[in-house]
């Protein structure tokens, strides 16, 4: 089915103004044409999207479902046009991965150094993002390929395992477990610990992991970032479980980092991409260079 952007684009700029007179000033179109685009949307999709009254319009349910998929999909074109844009004035190349933050940090700056070194023209734009994220920005082709938390359960995804990186305690400095060589779990038993939000991938990892012992646990707060949870450690508030990595974005001043046992938590790190679609040859050379990087980094290789 063909799809009507002409549509979708009138829909969203009405549905984000309130007004067909502010969206026909935005599209620069008359509101004669605004109009006929969203009648043809409707009548394209056989149901309305909105409601016009003398003094406002407001959304069906129908546009009320339909508003982010229509605002995404655009966003995704807008992107992909204006790469095209930027490749064809400087006469370059683009290319996009997305990647972990804690990986985007540590490990990027000097793989970007030597990929520079050897192609000057290429602009690479680097979509650092949650695990969930960095899996739907390959699938659908935004990024040529991921460096994430690697997983069994992506059957339209080619997976390259690279290294093991382990779990930590952090903990304030002077506190009772600072000095400790190790952690077994039940000694975390009555502390306040910070944990981060299951969109990232590594809350489900610490879960599978301790199955119903991590009940016994009293998880006090929840964050959406690393950084954020490293940061109330620092501040006294909590302990974090968190992967080693995340102590590089972030200062350590004021933590310690203590190894956990029984079990042991850790999490794979590698390389997604699209199941059968080759990624460019410029691309496999920034591939390459992670895997070699990553492959020799003090983490414990895979393979």
């Amino acid at each position: 089915m063909r799809i009507d952007f002409p549509g979708l684009e009138a829909f969203v700029a009405i549905a984000e103004r309130g007004s067909f007179n502010r969206a026909a000033v935005h599209l620069n179109l008359s509101q004669t044409a605004l109009s006929h685009r969203m009648r043809k949307l409707e009548d394209d999709l056989g149901v309305r999207l909105l409601m016009r009254t003398t003094r406002q319009v407001t959304l069906t349910p129908a546009g009320l479902e339909l508003l982010p998929k229509a605002r995404a999909a655009i966003d995704g074109l807008t992107v992909s046009i204006d790469a095209l844009r930027r490749q064809a004035r400087a006469g370059q190349q683009h290319i996009a991965i997305a990647c972990l933050p804690t990986i985007a940090v540590t490990y990027l700056p000097q793989v970007l150094a030597a990929f520079a070194r050897k192609h000057r023209g290429v602009s690479v734009q680097v979509l650092d993002n949650s695990a969930s994220e960095i899996a739907d920005h390959v699938q659908s082709g935004r990024a040529e390929f991921g460096l994430t938390i690697v997983s069994s359960n992506r059957w339209d995804l080619d997976i390259t395992p690279l290294m093991k990186e382990p779990f930590v305690l952090i903990c304030p400095k002077g506190h009772r477990l600072a000095g400790v060589e190790a952690v077994q779990w039940p000694d975390l038993e009555g502390q306040p610990l910070v944990r981060i939000s299951p969109q990232t991938g590594n809350r489900v990892l610490i879960d599978d992991a301790l199955g119903t012992r991590r009940e016994a646990l009293d998880w006090r707060y929840e964050v959406q970032h690393l950084a954020t949870a490293v940061s109330l450690v620092r501040a006294g508030i909590a302990l974090a479980i968190v992967p080693r990595l995340a102590l590089g974005i972030t200062t350590t001043e004021g933590i310690v980092t203590v190894p956990l046992r029984n079990p042991a938590v850790t999490r794979t790190l590698g390389i997604i991409a699209r199941h059968g679609v080759p990624i460019s040859r410029t691309a496999k050379t920034l591939h390459d260079l992670i895997v070699k990087t990553l492959k020799s980094s003090d983490a414990d290789p895979q393979g």
